[in-house]
């Protein structure tokens, strides 16, 4: 019987709905308090704690141990004090250890310092719960910054600010500045912002200390924090930035990659100028545009293996621009994918909060669009030379704790062709640990009418309509609904999933439509926190998937286990005991595979990483067959000194025929990065990457420089080469050279 979708659309809200009205958290007259005192005067950040005005601040200690231990005492002795003046909010950690010499810390690049010992200032400038900024440094004061929300950290984020911290025979000290210019926040005379402090001391255990006691059944943790009190007279703060660039770069291909006895050429010295500027009359508004932006890429993607992938591959969004305010243009569907914008001659945003109202808007003209054609059990991706002109509006409104109500907008012309986009998405939370979540949107798409950029003759379910683009204009909807309980030992998401054959969302990311699915994923965790395990758990992910014909596709029923051993090694069994498939008109029943992950940091020099999948899987190309193998993933990182890192990993996938024992295919992608880091600021890092199934090496040298997220300097290459067998070997296909200097003036 294929699913219904307005039946389990009322099952979810009827279950929503009986609820009771939401468990309430402590009122913040109730809650713990910090008290920021003011200072005249910016302080000189030394890390060390001894410049007398921490003296004025009342400090606050960090009393409970909340992983692995349940708010036991805290097995060290952590003190946080608050100072703030005209431009600056200060935060200032004492960190005692009676094992100083045991502790984890190197210099790296911001953001890469989640394995050490860190402090955590977790600040919510609103007091909604929705989101928070996450201001992280570790005993050497290297910074790393997410912006927390209800389900997801997004470390993306970046943000200008100062840490300095200094370790010594008691354990260690961190001073953090953080400009108000650099936060959003209310346009009132007195703020009072929720905060949680977290202390990690990864050793035996990945220990983590909290300020305030945490209770596993309550899924919020900064609802469970406590309250900044003193800050005043800085709602009239505002900010200009301006942020111009200058790119200069050479390169060179074979006229023909593919031949090797054809020349190398080697093109002319380009260069490129642009910038941007972002104006921010309120703490709690701002506008931003760009003028030819350079949106190039210094992180190199790693290759994923799609030898045996019939979809498109998701990369993460890594260009500055776009990451501001990302996360209230992302949802679960993925409407929106910035990297579906990709190489604009201009873009605007302004983003703003007005109380418990939210919004934004951003705008671009694409130079070379590209398009996600989804489909059933497959997707094309097609690269084109067209102009494009996109605009994303969303809005929200905020209500209770986590709880709001979002639409969204988002429309893509080409010339004559288009794609149109709206709809709306919600979160209620009930109870204490429940939540009903849903996103519904209707899409309406006029094609390109060029099919010499792309012909398929493959159908969008049985609406009449194919792939080709031949000018063709339908519609479609998509809707997601999510009944969730986060709790401490039992814990389920019931979830039902609709998209039409005709739903496109051609500046998200949405590579397959024509489905209705309804997953069950349960879980049992517990914690016997003793010498040998932290926490266990057993699970079950069950589920089917039909099509808009009402044809069973597939049905999947998947037990696993999982522990979190001592010596922070983290173990998780997975097998598909239920997995039959219809695929291309072939029934497969049967596909019986399982998965061994683990995850080890037995010392702060080592890290190392499994992931393998054997048994049976589908060969989705043509001929399509049932085969045995596996895919391997594999990583390892080695920090021999403070300053030194080698990240290793291998990834191999193998697939045979069960029933003749052809080999379909077999082959591997081994990747090293070797990075030193002289300062904070200035690191060289190699990258080399062999891809076997391509027959293809690549080499990136590269030489940062990073005063902030934003005032930047490179200079590196990259070099591409391909085995053509005997006699040629291998052969440089490409290179290039690149210079990129950035810098951000702030007023």
């Amino acid at each position: 019987m294929a699913f219904s979708k307005y039946s389990v659309m009322t099952l979810l809200w009827t279950a929503a709905c009986s609820a009771n009205l939401a468990a309430v958290d402590l009122p913040d007259s109730a809650k713990p308090k910090i008290q920021a005192v003011k200072i005249d005067g910016d302080l000189s950040l030394t890390g060390k704690l001894t410049d007398p005005h921490w003296n004025l601040a009342t400090p606050i200690e960090l009393r409970y141990e909340i992983n692995p231990g349940e708010n036991t005492p805290a097995p060290q002795r952590t003190f946080v004090r608050m100072l703030y003046n005209s431009n600056n909010v200060y935060i200032g950690f004492d960190c005692r250890d009676s094992n100083a010499a045991a502790i984890r810390a190197h210099i790296s690049d911001r953001d890469k310092i989640f394995d050490d010992d860190f402090v955590d200032v977790i600040i919510d400038t609103y007091g909604d719960y929705q989101r928070a900024y996450e201001i992280v440094t570790n005993p050497y004061g290297i910074q790393g910054d997410l912006l927390m929300t209800s389900s997801n950290e997004d470390a993306s984020f970046d943000m200008v600010w100062e840490a300095a911290s200094s370790i010594n025979k008691d354990g260690w000290t961190a001073e953090i500045a953080v400009p108000f210019k650099s936060l959003r926040f209310p346009s009132v005379p007195v703020q009072k912002w929720a905060v949680e402090f977290i202390r990690t001391i990864p050793r035996a255990s990945r220990v983590q200390i909290s300020w305030t006691r945490i209770d596993r059944n309550n899924p919020c943790l900064l609802c469970q924090g406590g309250v900044i009190e003193g800050i005043s007279g800085v709602e009239s703060v505002t900010s200009v930035d301006l942020l111009p660039y200058v790119v200069g770069q050479e390169s060179g291909q074979l006229d023909d990659e593919t031949d090797p006895n054809s020349a190398f050429h080697n093109g002319n010295v380009k260069g490129r100028v642009g910038g941007g500027i972002r104006y921010a009359p309120t703490p709690d508004l701002a506008f931003e545009g760009v003028i030819n932006p350079d949106f190039s890429q210094v992180e190199s993607d790693a290759t994923q293996i799609s030898v045996n992938s019939n979809f498109a591959l998701f990369y993460a969004e890594k260009r500055p621009f776009f990451l501001l305010g990302a996360d209230l243009l992302q949802n679960q569907t993925q409407t929106f994918y910035s990297r579906t914008i990709n190489n604009p001659l201009g873009a605007g945003r302004f983003i703003g909060k007005s109380g418990s109202f939210s919004f934004a808007y951003l705008t671009a003209s694409d130079r070379n669009t590209p398009f996600i054609v989804p489909g059933e059990e497959t997707s094309d991706y097609v690269a084109t030379n067209l102009q494009s002109f996109s605009n994303i509006a969303r809005a929200r409104y905020d209500f209770g704790q986590e709880d709001f109500l979002g639409g969204m907008v988002v429309t893509r012309n080409t010339g004559p062709a288009h794609n149109y986009l709206g709809g709306v998405d919600w979160n209620y939370k009930f109870w204490e640990n429940y939540y009903f979540q849903g996103e519904v949107f209707y899409a309406d798409t006029k094609e390109v009418n060029d099919s010499s950029l792309f012909l398929n003759d493959r159908t969008l379910g049985s609406t009449g309509h194919d792939a080709t683009f031949n000018g063709e204009q339908y519609g479609g909807s998509s809707s997601l609904l999510t009944l969730r309980r986060s709790a401490r030992s039992y814990s389920f998401t019931l979830q039902y999933s609709d998209r039409a054959p005709t739903f496109e969302a051609q500046d998200g990311f949405v590579p397959n439509n024509d489905l209705r699915t309804g997953t069950l994923q349960q879980s049992f965790s517990f914690y016997p926190n003793n010498a040998w395990v932290d926490n266990w758990g057993v699970g079950l992910n069950s589920g089917l998937h039909y099509n808009y014909d009402g044809v069973r596709k597939e049905s999947w029923g998947v037990p696993y286990v999982w522990a979190n051993f001592k010596s922070q090694t983290n173990v998780s069994v997975t097998y598909l005991a239920l997995n039959n498939e219809l695929y291309e008109g072939f029934q497969f029943t049967n596909m019986h595979r399982g998965e061994l992950s683990i995850y080890s940091k037995p010392a702060s020099a080592l890290t190392l990483q499994f992931d393998g999948w054997l048994g049976r899987f589908i060969k989705r190309s043509d001929p399509v067959d049932a085969g045995e193998g596996h895919t391997i993933d594999m990583t390892a990182q080695i920090k021999p000194t403070s300053q030194f890192e080698l990240d290793l990993s291998y990834s191999r996938a193998r697939l045979s025929s069960i029933a003749t024992g052809e080999l379909f295919y077999d082959g591997y992608i081994a990747r090293a990065v070797g990075i030193y880091q002289f300062t904070s600021e200035v690191f060289v890092r190699v990258i080399g990457q062999y891809d076997e199934f391509n027959k293809a090496f690549d080499f990136f040298p590269l030489l940062s420089y990073k005063l902030n997220p934003y005032t930047i300097f490179y200079v590196g290459s990259t070099y591409s080469l391909s085995d053509f067998g005997d006699p040629f070997g291998f052969r440089q296909t490409s290179r290039q050279y690149f210079l990129k200097l950035q810098y951000l003036f702030r007023s």
